[in-house]
């Protein structure tokens, strides 16, 4: 029988660990996590080499304007092309699993017993959740913003028109909010010059839930009941509009008011550079009795291309959720 301690353990018990370790990522990426809902929200980019520094992108904008024109004049209007280049970091981020050598040689003794895939499963869950607060609040160190707080999209309030000149739904009646709504999805056409319209709006629960609980007056349609159907966006394209409550929004607005998103989900208009999804590497011994499975991932954040395409409506909730 082999000494627990001896070098033919310590090798038998990394093959081991070899052996089970595409089982264990495998139930690891095949577990589903409900919560998490920035893949579903915003376009994920992962075109770009996964070892990139940074991601170089154009964006173009026509100028001119055709005017009345004189047969003997000389100053013809003419149209131009304005090129912007930006560039976009790309950064590397890490969270992995391990195990000892006396775990790996108990669960040898049992024979066809396979490794619980606890840890890889938390190490994935750990990487999809950081990856999420990047998707939605970016990240102060590398200088990022999210989709909820980017300094290039216009943010305004809704009318202050409830009681006491109140911003808030609470204060409102229902036809007030649904004017904020329509508000809102009108805002980004006209601000576009009606080249761009939002499909999706985000909102905070709260807010979320007070227009799925609310009815309007003389009727027994919900507000959101009624926003679904009878909406620009719906009424302009026949497609449904897309609303989602996100963690984040309750807080997010000017002084710490409720905030709605609106924008449209297209790759053109914003993107998540995921140049290398999380992934685990070779096992790796680091210590006398220790086994670690490295886990790494790269990402640029978000990346809103047309500001013009999104846009901020903050005072749907009060300081105090209300």
């Amino acid at each position: 029988m082999l000494n627990f301690y001896s070098e033919d353990a310590q090798q038998s018990a990394r093959a081991f660990l070899l052996s089970q370790k595409t089982h264990i990522e495998t139930a690891a990426i095949d577990i589903r996590y409900p919560d998490i809902q920035y893949p579903g929200l915003i376009p994920l980019d992962f075109s770009a080499n996964e070892w990139a520094k940074s991601i170089t992108f154009f964006s173009n904008d026509r100028l001119g304007r055709a005017q009345w024109f004189h047969h003997m004049a000389k100053d013809v209007p003419r149209a131009d092309v304005v090129r912007e280049k930006f560039e976009h970091t790309v950064e590397m981020a890490a969270i992995g699993y391990g195990y000892t050598l006396q775990e790996l040689g108990e669960a040898q003794l049992i024979p066809g017993t396979n490794l619980p895939s606890d840890r890889a499963a938390a190490a994935r869950r750990a990487y999809e959740e950081f990856m999420e607060d990047i998707a939605f609040n970016g990240d102060t160190d590398k200088g990022w913003t999210g989709l909820i707080n980017d300094t290039n999209v216009t943010a305004a309030f809704v009318e202050f028109d409830g009681t006491g000149n109140s911003t808030a739904w609470s204060d409102k009646t229902a036809d007030q909010v649904l004017r904020d709504l329509n508000d809102v999805l009108t805002g980004v056409w006209v601000d576009s010059k009606t080249v761009e319209m939002a499909d999706t709006l985000l909102m905070p629960l709260a807010a979320m839930s007070a227009l799925a609980t609310r009815r309007i007056p003389e009727t027994v349609m919900t507000i959101m009941e009624f926003i679904k159907k009878n909406n620009a966006y719906t009424m302009n394209t026949g497609q449904e509009l897309t609303i989602r409550a996100v963690r984040g929004l309750e807080t997010a607005g000017e002084g710490d008011t409720g905030r709605i998103v609106a924008y449209r989900k297209s790759m053109d208009v914003l993107k998540m550079h995921i140049p290398m999804p999380h992934r685990f590497l070779n096992v790796w011994q680091t210590g006398p009795m220790q086994y670690e499975v490295p886990g790494i991932f790269r990402t640029g954040g978000v990346e809103i291309r047309r500001p013009g395409a999104v846009r901020y409506i903050d005072g749907v909730l009060n300081a105090d959720y209300e």
